[in-house]
């Protein structure tokens, strides 16, 4: 893995130099002074220019290395520039680093200055934003550099209305000094100044090179200095140029054929094969909290004010870093993305000094180097993926290097929200390319920043930069263990847990109240249910029928959402009967599209809307137009209307645009949603059993005394129910079924996206009709659909149960508990349910009557 470094300097006995095997085979000879063969090991790469590649052990780019060390080469060049302009000089100074590779060494150096703005390279083109400049790299194997400062005048000569800046430029080595003149040469046309400061981690210049900047110089009037950690050069034989073409050619051939026939392979039709394919594992999705307003790096400028704001947050994202990696991880590689390299490498040195664990760092590349498993070779693996941010030169191959066989224990991915793209979670993407070679992966995401006045066009970031400060105040998602049994990136519930508050009241006394006026259902919580041993073995029974079909459903509209809501929809399910929903799409975007998507629950009250602070949390961190709401079924669609009126109400209060408040179900027998899983009305065996069922989390409460103008929604987790947890086994049961459902319902989903899915509101016509035929004239008491009615009978007072003639297996639950609460079950004809459970009209503790009309309370 090339040499391990301690401190600035590494121990070298009985250490094979990692550029060995190269200088062996093609007698390349790397000379300079002592520290050089511990800072450069060599590779080769499929380059019709240049066959070699110097290979840092201090970079940060290929050989995973401390940050603090890498960070620390970086200042320490950049304190050697302030010396050598002074601090005059230096506080008029402007650095310039060089795309990819030196853009977060460039950004340490002006660290190191102290006050200099930074600007680096990019190969990202951004609509809106006026180019300053541009070069070419001519060895390098992508050559166009763009300039794109948000700030016009930031490489002008002249600043702030001071004359004499400095531009300092920045590459990892100085070989030729071909690319680094001639983009002095393009600035100085522009630009024009009297300095120029070259810095670089190597200066390996041949000697006929090196009298070329005195005269360069001279050339353009303006004094040229050279600052580098290192000197040296590379000799390189007559014929080297194809003799590494063929070496690396003949290696290739090699692995591929190796490779091959290690492949494990599964037969297909035909006598043909395919390799069998591992399905990705869980990750964990990190919310950094990235500060608002703090670009993600230079592309556009990095000012001593973005500084400020960024160094005081550093610590507590790494400590967001270190919770998400959980106790005694061992080894941690920290990986950034291309460009991406200094926040990368910032939050790396932060955790670092917050964990016992040992820290590395080094970031993905654009560059096709080949890979040799000797000591004596400085790439000694390499995973390769394709690229996942749009890249403007089209797709195309991307590495990581030495991180397979790292014998890292967690990776923590760093890549910017342009990046954050169904290509980087997809099959063979980076996520699951990592997912092998680490027991725990992590993805952080730092918002792309792009200045105001670009395209809006270019993708969005994954949050609202405006809103972060107006959300500060809002806690992170809970999450399981700490609360509800579900795994920690299942689901991030956005509430807060008022387990020690006793909110529980009896059924009958809730239900007075509620139907009196004197309180909402939503301000206390009915005692929960205790399933006896005859109903735990119904509902077993139920999932074993049923959770064929509910696959079907829910690989149907996770099928359906991706198609018209993808390619990363944000998940936000309605606590709680939508969050098992949620979590089960989320499991079938991973096994089958290797997609991981954020899913969170909210809390919505019929009357009261939905939880505001959780909307301006979600609008904080993700695009509202990403969020697509989820709930399990649909009765008379009550909750669809109160979502859509909530999602309106929140648009004209808070200013916050995009959220479309059309929700998708499993199950919509109402035809009241466009986006559904199927439209029949059967047993969805969550349905059967409340908190037990749904992460042990009870249902939503929304009480004044409680719930504050800056607050969540509350909620309660009954960790003392965890013996009669079955929510782990109805996820389980149902994804292992997944793979028998697949082939039926891709051809199922095909016609569902061209058919007429308009909601057609039947449920709520029947339900209007059988309030008014009952003479109950409350279509709040009347419950369609085997959900809603189980609902009746677990936590309302109910009258009595509408069952659809002939309605078999669906039902015994609901029989079994009509009979343990002695209500009658009618059966009758032309309903468009399999069952509407009516709740007793007008309650009071003391209705009388066979009919069900309640004794006014005297």
């Amino acid at each position: 893995m090339g040499g391990r470094v301690t401190g600035q300097r590494k121990e070298t006995a009985n250490v094979v130099w990692s550029g060995s095997w190269v200088a062996e085979r093609l007698g390349v000879e790397l000379v300079g002074d002592g520290e050089l063969r511990e800072l450069l090991g060599l590779a080769l790469r499929r380059n019709p220019k240049r066959a070699h590649l110097l290979v840092s052990n201090v970079l940060g780019k290929h050989v995973p290395q401390r940050p603090s060390v890498v960070y620390g080469a970086g200042v320490e060049l950049g304190r050697r520039v302030r010396e050598l302009l002074g601090e005059d000089g230096a506080r008029r100074a402007v650095v310039l680093g060089y795309a990819e590779t030196a853009t977060g060494l460039g950004h340490a150096v002006a660290d190191g200055l102290g006050s200099a703005p930074y600007l680096h390279s990019t190969r990202r083109p951004v609509e809106g934003v006026a180019r300053a400049g541009g070069f070419e790299e001519s060895h390098s194997h992508a050559t166009s550099h763009l300039l794109l400062p948000e700030d016009p005048d930031l490489l002008a000569a002249e600043r702030g209305g001071e004359a004499g800046a400095t531009l300092v430029l920045v590459d990892d080595e100085f070989s030729t000094g071909n690319t680094v003149l001639n983009t002095i040469r393009a600035l100085h046309e522009r630009y024009p100044r009297k300095r120029y400061v070259i810095v670089a981690l190597v200066d390996m210049r041949s000697p006929a090179d090196q009298g070329r900047l005195a005269e360069f110089a001279e050339e353009i009037d303006a004094r040229v200095d050279l600052v580098a950690r290192n000197t040296g050069t590379v000799r390189l034989p007559e014929g080297v140029l194809e003799k590494g073409q063929a070496l690396v050619a003949e290696q290739e051939a090699a692995q591929e054929a190796a490779q091959e026939a290690a492949q494990p392979r599964v037969g297909r039709p035909g006598g043909k094969s395919e390799p069998l394919r591992t399905l990705p594992r869980a990750h964990t999705r990190i919310d950094l909290q990235w500060p608002a307003g703090v670009p993600d790096g230079g592309r556009h400028g990095f000012t001593p004010a973005h500084r400020a704001l960024l160094e005081p947050a550093l610590p507590a994202m790494a400590d967001r870093i270190a919770q998400a990696l959980g106790e005694h991880p061992r080894r941690v590689l920290v990986l950034g993305f291309e460009e991406l390299m200094y926040a990368p490498l910032r939050l790396g040195t932060a955790l670092e000094e917050r964990t016992g664990a040992e820290v590395r760092y080094s970031t993905t590349t654009r560059s096709p180097v080949l890979a040799v498993d000797d000591p004596g070779y400085a790439i000694r693996t390499r995973l390769v993926f394709p690229a996942h941010d749009d890249p403007a030169d089209g797709p195309g191959e991307r590495y990581a290097y030495n991180v397979a066989g790292g014998g890292f224990d967690a990776v923590v991915l760093v890549v910017d929200s342009t990046a954050d793209t169904h290509a980087l979670h997809g099959p063979h993407g980076l996520m699951q390319q990592l997912t092998p070679h680490a027991a725990h992966v992590l993805l952080a995401v730092v918002p792309s920043y792009v200045p105001p006045g670009a395209s809006a066009d270019e993708p969005a970031p994954s949050y609202a930069p405006q809103r972060q400060e107006e959300s500060a105040m809002l806690p992170e998602p809970l999450r399981g263990p700490a609360f509800s049994s579900y795994a920690p990136d299942e689901v991030g519930w956005l509430l807060q847990d008022l387990s020690d508050t006793e909110l529980e009241a009896p059924t009958e006394e809730r239900e007075e109240a509620i139907q009196s006026g004197g309180a909402h259902y939503a301000e206390s919580l009915p005692v929960e249910y205790q399933p006896s041993e005859q109903y735990q073995d119904l509902f077993k029974a139920a999932l074993d029928l049923s959770a064929a079909r509910i696959a079907r459903a829910v690989v149907t509209v996770t099928e359906t959402v991706l198609a018209e809501r993808g390619p990363r929809p944000v998940l936000v399910s309605l606590a709680r009967a939508g969050t098992p929903v949620g979590v089960l799409m989320r499991r079938w975007a991973r096994l089958r599209h290797g997609i991981d998507l954020a899913h969170y629950a909210v809390s919505i009250v019929r009357g009261r809307g939905i939880d505001a602070n959780a909307l301006r949390w979600l609008a904080a961190h993700h695009n509202p137009a990403d969020v697509v709401f989820v709930d399990g079924w649909t009765g008379k669609g009550a909750i669809t209307r109160e979502l859509a009126a909530a999602i309106a109400e929140f648009e004209e209060s808070d200013g916050t645009e995009g959220f479309n408040p059309e929700i998708a179900v499993l199950a919509d027998p109402g035809g009241c949603v466009r986006t559904y899983g199927t439209r029949e009305d059967f047993l969805i065996p969550s349905a059967c059993l409340n908190s037990t069922v749904s992460g042990l989390i009870s249902r939503t409460v929304l009480r004044s005394d409680l719930v504050g103008p800056d607050d969540f929604h509350g909620a309660k987790f009954y960790r003392e129910l965890a013996g009669s947890d079955v929510s782990g086994h109805f996820l389980d049961t149902v994804t292992d079924r997944f793979g028998e459902v697949t082939d039926a319902v891709d051809a199922e989903v095909k016609e569902l996206l061209t058919a007429d899915r308009a909601p057609t509101w039947e449920g709520w016509a029947a339900v209007e009709r059988i309030s008014e035929e009952y003479g109950i004239h409350d279509v709040n008491l009347v419950k369609p659909g085997v959900g809603e009615t189980t609902r009746v009978l677990l936590r309302r007072v109910p009258w009595k149960i509408l069952a659809k003639r002939g309605a078999g297996a669906d039902l015994e639950h609901i029989r079994l508990l009509a009979q343990q609460r002695g209500v009658p079950v009618e059966e009758v004809d032309e309903l468009p349910y399999t069952c509407v459970g009516l709740i007793h009209p007008k309650y009071t503790r003391g209705a009388t009557g066979a009919d069900g009309r309640a004794v006014e309370s005297k």
